[in-house]
């Protein structure tokens, strides 16, 4: 109940906000969080970067809950490491044209398919942990790596990386977020749909590159 209370704090008043709402920046020192942000580099799908600059932002109910997150994962001795957050329709359209797979990434062409489009919505990250040495969690396979390995539950890993893996979800779903089955690194609040998608023109200062 502790858990569930907690949670309710951040994804409670999902109908009382608008498409409108600011952004906010996810950056230490206000977030705790290691950012290690894929798209603003080469080591991504498209083998390019898609975003200028390596930032993350999220909607103000996702900030919460990734807040909450934060702490959960501090009482396991562990930290979060953030590699994408917000994701503009511009760079999902690139990757789509990269993977045209809806199974790991969204068609962004209307009209939008329910539970999808998560990232340009505002409402999901792309995460793991790592340890208080800073090393990176086993998960069994990368970030990205768009296999069926990749799913949660999928058999054939190391025990390090189950244990890895359920950690993970634990952490997050303490925090009100809800788990992407084909991708272990997925985390969307419940209702994602009731935001609309937003494309770079959302931010002050644009991302893609």
């Amino acid at each position: 109940m502790w858990a569930l209370d907690r949670a309710a704090t951040c994804w409670g008043v999902f109908f009382f906000m608008t498409d409108t709402e600011v952004l906010i920046a996810v950056e230490p020192p206000s977030f705790d969080v290691v950012l290690d942000i894929r798209y603003a580099t080469s080591a991504n799908i498209t083998g390019r970067p898609i975003y200028a600059r390596p930032a993350a932002y999220l909607r103000r109910q996702a900030a919460d809950c990734l807040a909450l997150a934060i702490d959960e994962a501090a009482r396991t001795g562990h930290r979060l490491v953030l590699f994408d957050a917000f994701r503009p329709l511009e760079a999902q359209e690139r990757l789509w044209q990269a993977l045209p797979d809806p199974r790991f990434v969204s068609d962004p062409r209307p009209p939008y398919r329910s539970g999808t489009l998560t990232h340009p919505r505002g409402v999901a990250v792309d995460l793991s942990l790592v340890d208080s040495t800073g090393a990176e969690l086993d998960m069994g396979t990368g970030f990205d790596e768009m296999v069926l390995h990749s799913a949660h539950g999928a058999a054939g890993h190391e025990d390090v990386a189950i244990a890895n893996r359920s950690l993970l979800r634990q952490i997050m779903e303490r925090a009100g977020w809800q788990a992407y089955a084909p991708e272990w690194w997925h985390y969307q609040l419940p209702d994602s749909d009731s935001y609309a998608p937003l494309s770079d023109s959302a931010l002050k200062q644009p991302m893609m590159a």
